[in-house]
Order: structure tokens, then sequence, then C-alpha cells
């Protein structure tokens, strides 16, 4: 990994004492290797407002570049406003946009803002180019998408309301990640999209994850995994060895950089980070 590819991570605010003494380690021991950024989640309709505010100054204390999540469902527009003013007093110039989850209680009202699009394009109409703007990106495609063509229609649209550059959510095909880059390039759009990596630790959690939000685990992976059982270690080796191999391909073929989601831990990514800097 090169100077020219920075990589950056992903936290989520902790829910209690232990948690964000886990965090403040795990954050300290992984700003060492100097990301280029950090970002921070925020819950569905701001559930956890206050937790990523708290979280964002914790991680700015540190000394590193944090960019907040912020999503659009269930939020109104004076709430997007404090939201914004207060990050701009705070030094923010990184935002990461997002639709968001619906809050369970809405009944299926998402609020001012429907989508991602319209939130990149209200931070511009009030903010002009006071954040720099990330959106998602779906390299198999956004869970709820009826096709492939209408995911790509969203995407368009999110980069033409004014993002800067894109995210993607992880995915174990290097494939799926290049064939959307040649999706959107066939568009006539060049903005960066950074392939969102994760580490693999435990099987369970990140089947989960990923029957959630449509990341595919391939069947040799699964398989291998399911033999390991409850061997933690062996999972956490594996799990090193394919990531690693798989963002150095990645890297070697063009990818402008890697935003690993974290999950709060710090060493499989140091382990990684150590792999691709041939430590």
């Amino acid at each position: 990994m090169s100077p020219d590819q920075p990589f950056s991570l992903e936290f989520f605010p902790p829910r209690d004492i232990a948690a964000q003494e886990r965090l403040v380690r795990s954050a300290k021991q992984l700003l060492a290797v100097r990301p280029a950024y950090v970002s921070v989640t925020f819950g569905a309709g701001g559930s956890t407002r206050s937790g990523t505010a708290d979280t964002v100054g914790m991680l700015q204390n540190l000394g590193c570049e944090v960019a907040p999540h912020l999503s659009c469902v269930g939020a109104t527009r004076p709430m997007l406003r404090e939201i914004l003013d207060g990050y701009r007093e705070q030094g923010i110039s990184r935002l990461v946009a997002l639709r968001g989850d619906m809050p369970s209680g809405m009944g299926g009202d998402p609020g001012e803002l429907r989508y991602a699009a319209d939130l990149v394009a209200f931070v511009r109409e009030h903010y002009g180019d006071a954040f720099h703007i990330e959106v998602a990106a779906y390299p198999e495609m956004h869970p709820q998408a009826q096709g492939f063509d209408e995911d790509l229609g969203h995407f368009i649209s999110k980069v033409r309301a004014g993002a800067d550059g894109a995210i993607t959510q992880y995915f174990f095909n290097p494939d799926a990640y290049f064939d959307l880059v040649d999706r959107v390039r066939a568009q006539g759009l060049d903005i960066p999209i950074t392939p969102g990596i994760m580490p693999i630790t435990n099987y369970t959690q990140l089947a989960r994850f990923s029957n959630m939000c449509g990341a595919e685990i391939p069947r040799w992976i699964r398989l291998r995994l399911a033999d390991y059982g409850d061997d933690r270690a062996s999972i956490r080796a594996f799990g090193i060895d394919v990531i690693s191999t798989m963002t150095e391909k990645l890297l070697a073929q063009g990818a402008p950089g890697v935003h690993f989601y974290t999950l709060n831990h710090a060493d499989s990514v140091l382990a990684i980070c150590a792999n691709l800097r041939g430590d």
C-alpha cells in the first residue's frame, strides 16, 4: 500500500463504558498507522445522534480528521441544519451522506428528504463546498433496488447532486467492484470509488451482516469458515489472509484506496495493513 493509496476507517458510537474504552484503545492503535481520515456511523432517524457527536469529538481529540455519517431518513431540514452548523463549528470538513434505514415507528414516512441525492443537494445548497461529501455505492446492488440499472441511476443522481467520492458496501468478489467502476466510468463520471473492506473475524456475525446488506459470501469462504467452527484464532488467520490478498489485488488494479469497516476492533485491520505494506 503506497502513500498515494490512502486508507480510511469506520467506527460506530459505543453503547456503554466498556465499549467506549475498547473504542479508545482500538482508535489509538489504528491511528498510529496514519489513516487519511476516520468516519463515524449515524443511526436511523438520528437515533445515535448524540453518540455520533461524542465519538466525533473524541476522535478529533486524538488528532485525526473525522467524517461523520449523516442520514436523511426521518430527519427534518432544521434538524440537518443544526447538525451541520455544529460540525462546521467543530472544524469538520468531510461527511458521509446516506439515505439511512427507516426507523421503527415511522409508518413508512421517510421525512422531508427521501434519498441520499436529496441530502447531498441540501448540503451543497446551504454550505457550498464547505464539506467534502462521500456517498455509498453497491458493487452487488443495493438490497432494495429492483435491478442494476435502477441502482446505478440512484448512484449517478448522488454524484450529479455534488458528491466528491464514494465508499462501497463491503464485498468479497473484486470483479463486482471493478464492474461497478466500469459502469460508472461508462456514464462519463470519474468520481473516486473506494472499496469498503470488512475483516473476517466472526462467521456468525458476518453472515448476519451480509444477509442484511446483500453482500455475497462466496461458497468457498463460507465452507472454509464453517470448517473452523468455534476456532476463532483460525478464523482470524484465514480472514486476514483472504482480505489481504483481495485488498492487494484491488489496489494493484487501480482502486484509489480502501476503507476498513473496523467494528471498533484493531487487530485484524492492523494485520492486513502490515501485510499490504510488506511488514
